[in-house]
């Protein structure tokens, strides 16, 4: 391939950013739309935090459990890090939901929390907050299908195995997406004036804060009061500009005519877009976003033509999550034009990779985002970038705590 046919122009990206506004504005209006836009019932201290929480982190792959402690005022996390395993086993089929709580179980079991203790489960699938800060999950993404679980509380299930199988009881489960997790993690520094939590990883999507009076289809029964963490589900966002590469990778997907933006941008297809462009080679089947920044990393030892595209589909892949931020921002700006300095807290892998020969994936992100932003007419409008250790994990503890 010689033309880099997933290069975008600034005029692409600006109306990229535009069609996702107005499928924003739609979704917090109405239900059953491409952005689903989903209210999150849950309202985060922001200060005062006090308590420990058992946190399970359930993402596309990885499952981390932990005790967080607020104890002292700031997050301490046992063990470090977490106790981390892979769940890829998540994605076979057949596989169902007595095995995935045994799988989730296995680890705290290990952990030996003697403590009855409330629980903050992050979990990276869409799913509607019900009033009670337990989650109703709409559908799997990310390659997993486990049917029994469509349609029931995340949290109810899990907390009635936990407790059914421990001597000491959990007191209470929250469910909150990772973007609302990594937006909760945000708040730890309050000089900002509005905050986004944004993954991407092996899936990708946004979050931010936005007002009731802007949420038409609020649950009228709910009674709390400040600003609505929205998790937008915005890897279903179907862009315009896509092509013809992304239609294939699309069609042969399990999820066919869902999650295109996803598609286009997350670390999980970055590869099968390689891969379809030279459908003639022979590609190992399992090819991931960390194998396609080392093709451009180590050009020498790769054929030019691979190192170029693999370049291209990085590339087009930062500036759709810039273009994504921007469509989000003004959404945000329009609701509340004193909004100047944003706090944009980020997780995932493919965000934070690093490109030994050019930019960095961050770097390309915020570039264009500032670029985009002046070209709206919004150059006073500063985005910070906060990459947080366990802005995951810390936003589920505050979740539960709160």
């Amino acid at each position: 391939m010689k033309k880099n046919i997933f290069k975008l122009s600034s005029k692409q990206l600006k109306e990229i950013a535009t069609a996702l506004q107005s499928k924003i504005e739609k979704g917090l209006l109405e239900d059953n739309t491409e952005l689903k836009c989903i209210p999150t019932y849950i309202s985060p201290k922001t200060s005062a935090v006090k308590g420990k929480a058992l946190v399970l982190d359930l993402g596309g792959t990885n499952y981390r459990t932990a005790v967080v402690d607020f104890t002292s005022g700031t997050p301490v996390i046992h063990p470090d890090n977490g106790f981390k395993k892979d769940l890829s086993i998540m994605k076979k089929d057949g596989f169902t939901q007595e095995q995935l709580f045994k799988e989730q179980a296995d680890p705290i079991n290990e952990m030996k929390v003697d403590e009855e203790l409330p629980i903050g489960y992050c979990f990276s699938y869409p799913a509607n907050s019900l009033l009670n800060g337990d989650a109703e999950l709409i559908n799997w993404t990310k390659g997993v299908n486990i049917k029994e679980m469509i349609g029931k509380p995340v949290g109810e299930g899990l907390l009635n195995y936990l407790n059914g199988q421990n001597k000491v009881k959990f007191s209470s489960i929250k469910v909150i997406n990772d973007t609302v997790a990594s937006l909760f993690a945000g708040l730890s520094d309050s000089s900002y004036d509005a905050y986004i939590g944004l993954i991407v990883g092996t899936g990708t999507n946004m979050a931010a804060f936005m007002n009731p009076e802007n949420i038409k289809k609020l649950n009228p029964n709910y009674k709390g009061t400040g600003l609505i963490p929205v998790n937008l589900e915005s890897g279903n966002f179907h862009p315009p500009h896509l092509t013809a590469i992304d239609d294939k990778v699309d069609a042969c997907s399990d999820s066919k005519g869902r999650q295109r933006f996803e598609k286009a941008v997350s670390g999980m297809y970055l590869g099968e877009i390689l891969k379809s462009v030279f459908p003639c080679d022979e590609v190992e089947e399992k090819f991931d976003a960390q194998k396609l920044t080392s093709i451009m990393g180590y050009p020498d030892i790769h054929k030019k033509k691979y190192v170029n595209v693999s370049r291209w589909i990085y590339e087009r892949s930062a500036k759709l999550v810039a273009s994504s931020l921007v469509g989000l921002l003004l959404v945000m700006l329009s609701h509340d034009p004193s909004i100047k300095r944003v706090c944009l807290t980020a997780e995932g892998s493919l965000f934070w990779s690093e490109d030994r020969k050019g930019k960095n994936y961050k770097e390309i992100v915020l570039d264009e985002l500032q670029n985009l932003l002046a070209k709206f007419g919004y150059s006073d409008v500063k985005v910070d970038i906060n990459q947080m250790d366990n802005a995951n994990l810390i936003g589920s503890a505050i979740a539960a705590l709160s």
